[in-house]
């Protein structure tokens, strides 16, 4: 067993950079918006990509830069020169896919340590190996992989680095195969502008043949309109979805026994088998979510931080981590194909958690102020005096209820309404700068 595997965060902007190291994240990834697979919500030009270097190593943490695309003929006439500067602050690997890069990064810099992305789709021990012996220091395996499947490939490839994903979206395709962002927007996956029409709201209708053989809809069947993971279409049925915001477009597609091949998936969370991947001898766990909020980094890396710590300590695996990971915005949980038939200790675990412990993130924790004795919060959702909220730190967590709330004059109120205004919470002690304020809903 690995004797401390790597909880390797991802991180859209240094504000997240710092959330994610502050609360146990060993490595972090990020990547400059041409060549990585998050053009969108991405801060990483290259003065930030310095600063996120610098700050990284100070912290004694490792910082990955994704060139993962699978670029076209014009980005390869550019990438060289576009990466040279980047590679020059010394990230301390690079993150690639494609073949052709690889040939090229490995000819410019012949020591430069390359990751091989899960854009890659690496489903077995033989592809290991091909890409052990072209130079690939690490091979970040395909999420399609089941646990048995991983220890197998360990068993045949002992002596290179494997990384895996525990958390966060899980593509409807090999991951970056898509083609419906393409489809409706002409925006490629595997060019990092995803739109992710897979989770969009559609209508969804059975299908009748006209004389001609096309499939039309059914007028005498009920239009149902659900966003994509909630479709409920009975088996081996022909019917027609239509993205709601291009009204008569219909596209055709196809359920069988094995479910639709359209329609969106749950979010992954593996946290519960943390203790057996590193049994396995994972190197790496992986969590996904570059674009997502600060109260999503700190919380999920919180929470496996403490997975694989107890796991290291020899401790058993807490349910309550099912718990805290309920409180953030997801399409629902499932372990993915980690676990083909699962358990009777996996069902006592997701009996376990309780409902009664979720929460919604209030605020963002700006300053201290030793004067007042209180925190400067930044609201980010409505709170009120009464509620019972928990401080979440860094160095650990603390259950209380609000008995006051000042605005910045010093007058006082019950109840912040909602997003984006300031307000001071008396504390006794200063909760950190990278602390945060949830609420419990019940």
């Amino acid at each position: 067993m690995n004797p401390r595997p790597e909880l390797l965060a991802p991180v859209g902007s240094l504000k997240h950079l710092r959330y994610a190291l502050a609360y146990g994240a060993d490595a972090v990834y990020a990547g400059m918006p041409r060549y990585g697979l998050r053009v969108r919500n991405n801060d990483f030009n290259l003065a930030n990509l310095e600063a996120g270097i610098a700050q990284t190593h100070a912290a004694n943490a490792r910082f990955f830069l994704t060139a993962n695309i699978f670029p076209r003929n014009a980005k390869l006439h550019t990438l060289i020169d576009d990466l040279t500067p980047a590679v020059e602050l010394n990230p301390d690997a690079l993150i690639v896919a494609d073949p052709g890069v690889i040939a090229m990064l490995r000819s410019r810099w012949p020591d430069l340590e390359l990751h091989l992305s899960v854009q890659a789709n690496t489903v077995n021990w033989a592809a290991v190996r091909f890409w052990q012996d072209v130079g690939i220091k690490r091979v970040i395996l395909s999420r399609e992989l089941s646990i048995e499947e991983i220890a197998e490939i360990r068993e045949h490839c002992p002596d290179i680095e494997l990384e895996v994903f525990v958390h966060g979206a899980l593509c409807i395709a090999y991951s970056g195969r898509c083609l419906l962002s393409g489809f409706f927007n002409h925006r490629d996956a595997n060019q990092g502008v995803c739109t992710n029409a897979c989770r969009w709201e559609y209508n969804v209708q059975e299908g009748i043949e006209n004389e001609v053989g096309h499939l039309m809809p059914d007028p005498t069947q009920p239009v149902q309109t659900v966003r994509s993971e909630e479709a409920d279409v009975p088996q081996s049925q022909r019917i027609l979805i239509e993205d709601i915001s291009r009204p008569g477009e219909m596209m055709e597609i196809e359920e069988d026994e094995h479910g639709s091949y359209v329609l969106n998936s749950k979010d992954l969370r593996a946290i519960e088998h943390v203790q057996k991947l590193m049994e396995i001898g994972v190197d790496s766990f992986k969590i996904e979510g570059r674009t997502k909020s600060i109260y999503y980094v700190a919380r999920v890396v919180q929470a496996y931080r403490k997975a694989i710590d107890d796991a290291v300590g020899g401790k058993a695996f807490d349910p309550q981590l099912l718990s805290e990971l309920e409180n953030l915005a997801s399409r629902g949980y499932t372990d993915g194909f980690f676990q083909r038939h699962h358990d009777a200790e996996y069902q006592n675990y997701m009996r376990a958690h309780s409902e009664g412990d979720q929460q919604q993130y209030v605020a963002e924790v700006l300053e201290y102020d030793e004067r007042r004795n209180a925190a400067h919060l930044l609201s980010k959702n409505q709170f009120s005096v009464g509620d019972r909220v928990e401080w979440i730190r860094p160095e650990g967590n603390e259950t209380v209820t609000l008995d006051t709330l000042e605005l910045e004059d010093g007058s006082r109120t019950q109840r912040i309404a909602g997003g984006g205004h300031h307000v001071w919470v008396p504390v006794a002690a200063d909760p950190g700068p990278e602390a945060l304020l949830a609420r419990f809903l019940r």
